[in-house]
């Protein structure tokens, strides 16, 4: 009987400042067993109308999938004699603080490593869909589908060879617990296989001999229809799991639960091969690599951690609070998606916990938390294409409004008179500017740690009287007003001003996320505790799209949609659903409600003969998974240090503005200057006047180019701090307007094949293996622009590689330099105000550009 146990340590406030690795399930490896004279020793399946699957006995057995464009090309193969499924029974342990999560293997009841390859048949496609759908018979598809069957195995003795090996034959007689499998290879499209597993019950003793009834093809195909069901509607049913135990100290709480059923696999391996020189991009919003071959890549939202790794600061936030440092795998929006340099790409579809294991040097396991494994593989000839493809199933997102990205969003904080100061201060310098984002239009309240939001989301009109007129007055000059909202709920009882109580609303709707007791989840965030929205709930979305509605009759354009990473993973759920499932698709919901409402309110200004697409609107998000950019309007990268360093810092702002781009996440952006402050006796991390410079010269070749103030403002550089600062601000803003143009063709780009604005360059130089090893230093803007940005203290020189394959020379935009060296490194002044920027000599773009920034008196 496997177990859960989940501690929560949100009030544990000194603590180990190094927490150990923590422990999981070891990369599982066992032996391909199959039978010589039941399968052929090659053969080669048509696997529906664009793939084949060849099977060959040669190195112990192998399968390997190919398109027939390309047949000698394998997009997926198995590692010769290795078992490629495996499964395993362990106890779970998943300690939570303040929106980090560490989950852990604990106990490992059960292991079954080693695989026989019983049959291997085709089906055809048409019969497939008639047990699948429910009796529905589509007879215009007859699609061959590939069905693998046979049964997994641990053994309690081997006897092995003098060369290592095991001897089969021993395998078979010393079968302890087995079990059967199905593996099932279909065409999606003529881009990608789909593959599912599915296992059986385990048991106890010697292997049997199963009769070919008893692997039925209608029994694995129905149920494969209710997975895919499950996967649909997914406030389905899940294994119910009753509470064993809960114990309760100062400062944690355990909470244990055990499956009631009998012991089930809740661990599930597929292993397949690698090469050694094997480079893996994706994974989603990643901030500290950009290849992760050997390594461990777990796949699970929360948030990003104060420091991830870079000191002193993590040593600083572990020791305060439970593990909140991070490291170099949390992330707010990781996918389960990579592509490689060898064009391989894989994504897993569902969203339980999984783990991606790339520590051998020719083999890639994938572990999933759950009773089966579902995923596709993708075809592609070059990383663009593969983008194409993987975006076509999860979806791209819709273009962005002209207006956002038409100039500067200024983010500040401070009231309506402040705001109207600093808007007098920026026209003076006439600086393009989008939009104000104020995101304390809600108020403030004093904490422990200072200043912060009121989360009741609507107008403080104290701090922002006369709001109406002030976006009134700001929209007369075509500047809209964004907001903030996220969704928790606090309670105001303390707060004088109040129109709508919404914390109380959502209380008597029972729109909020229960505990075991079934009393409202009140989560712990920094100083004060919140309500969760429970989003599966079918009350919740109408009545948060009325309060977004408010927002928007005021006149509002935009609102940054924060958080959505913090689901507890002991939360109970209207829809009943597994809390550590419904984790990983909480962000997703998020986004797809707000989107919703985008929609919805489109909707309403046609019907009135009203749309203008300058009053279109915008959220934008941090939290995500991998369906997300489907849903969201925008992303940015949530809180990173004001500092120079590599796993949180300003580098780190560049590795996840790129990783994301692999990943679907066409439209991102960072926060200008950054946003996490510490102030502490024996050290401080504040905002440097240099380090906001820089950062505002990052930026302004990014999607969005926005500020923000941090969450200590008065520790920190801001835009308008001062004359150089403001002046600074203002010719960034200009760049940034002077390719509006070429923007505006990148977004409809990512709108119709997914591929982002800012790109690392092994989206176009796939086979240099310079630009395969970069990660910060450099990066591509569309195919037109090469950005190589400062990204240290007091350095005014950066190194510049220019990659193989590009016929034209590079112009250096402020010098005219050009640059015709392919594969080549050069050294180039980057004074503060001077990045290194270039532009490909003789392109259209390049002279548009460049008479723009003449325009603007910038060259």
């Amino acid at each position: 009987m496997a177990s859960l146990k989940i501690t929560k340590k949100h009030h544990k406030h000194i603590n180990n400042p190094f927490p150990s690795t923590p422990k999981t399930l070891p990369l599982i490896q066992g032996t391909l067993l199959f039978n010589s004279q039941t399968l052929p020793s090659h053969h080669v399946y048509d696997l529906g109308h664009d793939f084949q699957l060849i099977w060959s006995s040669n190195g112990g057995g192998s399968l390997s999938i190919s398109h027939t464009s390309n047949p000698s090309r394998s997009i997926w193969s198995t590692v010769p004699g290795r078992a490629f499924v495996s499964a395993a029974v362990a106890d779970t342990e998943v300690e939570e603080s303040r929106g980090s999560f560490v989950i852990k293997d604990r106990n490992i009841h059960l292991i079954c490593n080693h695989q026989t390859i019983d049959e291997i048949r085709a089906v055809q496609e048409s019969d497939y869909f008639t047990f699948h759908a429910d009796g529905h018979h589509d007879s215009s598809v007859s699609w061959p589908v590939i069905l693998i069957k046979g049964r997994i195995f641990n053994v309690k003795e081997r006897r092995m060879r003098k060369d290592g090996s095991f001897l089969h034959e021993s395998l078979e007689k010393k079968a302890g617990v087995h079990a059967k499998y199905w593996a099932l290879f279909d065409q999606k499209n003529s881009n990608q296989v789909g593959f599912q597993v599915r296992f059986g019950k385990p048991n106890g003793g010697q292997l049997q001999k199963f009769s070919p009834r008893s692997y039925s093809y209608r029994g694995f195909s129905r149920k494969v229809g209710r997975i895919r069901r499950l996967r649909v509607g997914w406030c389905g049913c899940f294994s119910r799991k009753r509470v064993i135990m809960a114990v309760s100290s100062a400062h944690e709480e355990h909470v244990v639960m055990k499956n009631a059923a009998s012991l089930d696999f809740n661990r599930i391996c597929i292993t397949y091969s690698s090469e050694k020189n094997e480079r893996f991009y994706g994974f989603g919003e990643q901030f500290s690599h950009m290849d992760f071959k050997g390594k461990r890549v777990p796949i699970f939202v929360q948030e990003q951690g104060i420091g991830r790794g870079d000191q002193p600061i993590t040593f600083a936030a572990n020791l305060v609070s439970y593990r909140a440092g991070g490291d170099e795998s949390t992330t707010y929006a990781p996918s389960p998606f990579y592509m490689t340099s060898k064009m391989r790409s894989v994504y897993l579809e569902g969203y339980n916990y999984s783990v991606f294991d790339l520590t051998k040097h020719d083999a890639v396991q994938i572990q999933i938390h759950g009773d089966m494994i579902e995923g596709r593989i993708l075809h592609g000839n070059s990383p663009t294409e593969l983008i194409e493809h993987f975006t076509e199933t999860i979806g791209r997102p819709q273009e962005l409004p002209a207006w956002i990205i038409s100039g500067a969003v200024v983010g500040m904080q401070g009231g309506t008179s402040k705001v109207r100061d600093i808007w007098a201060e920026l026209q003076v310098k006439d600086t393009p500017i989008s939009a104000f984002w104020l995101q304390d239009w809600v108020g403030q309240r004093k904490t422990v740690i200072g200043s912060q939001l009121w989360w009741n989301w609507e107008v403080d009109s104290t701090t922002y009287s006369g709001w109406q007129q002030l976006i009134k007055d700001l929209s007369a000059q075509h500047i809209k007003v964004m907001t903030y909202c996220n969704p928790c709920l606090a309670p105001v009882d303390e707060k004088t001003n109040v129109g709508r109580n919404l914390f109380d609303e959502a209380m008597n709707l029972d729109i909020l996320v229960k505990d075991k007791k079934g009393g409202p989840y009140m989560v712990p965030n920094t100083a004060f505790d919140v309500g969760m929205l429970d989003l599966t709930h079918p009350k919740t979305a109408g009545w948060f799209k009325q309060i977004l509605q408010e927002m928007v009759d005021d006149g509002v354009r935009g609102w940054m949609a924060d958080f959505g990473e913090g689901l507890p993973v002991d939360a109970c759920l209207y829809s009943g659903e597994d809390p550590i499932t419904a984790h990983n698709r909480y962000p997703e919901i998020w986004a797809k409600i707000n989107r919703e409402f985008v929609e919805e309110w489109k909707s309403s200004c046609l019907g009135k003969q009203k749309e203008d697409p300058q009053e279109a609107l915008v959220f934008f998000m941090r939290a995500g998974f991998r369906d997300s950019p489907k849903w969201a309007s925008l992303f940015w990268e949530g809180d990173q240090m004001v500092s120079w360093q590599a796993n949180d810092g300003i580098k780190s702002a560049v590795v996840g503005l790129l990783s994301s781009g692999l990943s679907g996440y066409a439209f991102n952006h960072s926060d200008i200057g950054g946003y996490c402050s510490v102030s502490l006796p024996f050290f401080k991390y504040q905002r440097s006047e240099e380090l906001l410079l820089r950062w505002m010269e990052l930026n302004a070749f990014t999607t969005v180019f926005r500020t923000h103030e941090g969450n200590k403002p008065s520790c920190n550089s801001q835009f308008y701090s001062n004359e150089r600062t403001l002046s600074h601000f203002s010719r960034f803003a200009k760049i940034y307007k002077a390719w509006k143009f070429y923007r505006i063709q990148l977004v409809k780009e990512a709108s119709e094949k997914g591929l982002p604005v800012c790109r690392h360059l092994f989206l176009h130089y796939p086979e240099d293996e310079y630009v395969q090893r970069l990660t910060y230093e450099q990066f591509l803007v569309g195919t037109e622009m090469l950005v190589v940005p400062v990204l240290d203290k007091g350095k005014e020189v950066v190194k510049v590689y220019f990659p193989e394959g590009e016929r034209c020379s590079w112009k250096h935009v402020w010098t005219g330099k050009l640059h015709s060296k392919q594969g080549s490194e050069s050294w180039v002044e980057a004074p503060i105000g001077y990045p290194a920027i270039f532009v490909k000599d003789g392109s259209k773009f390049g002279q548009t550009f460049l008479e723009n920034l003449r325009d603007y008196n910038i060259l």
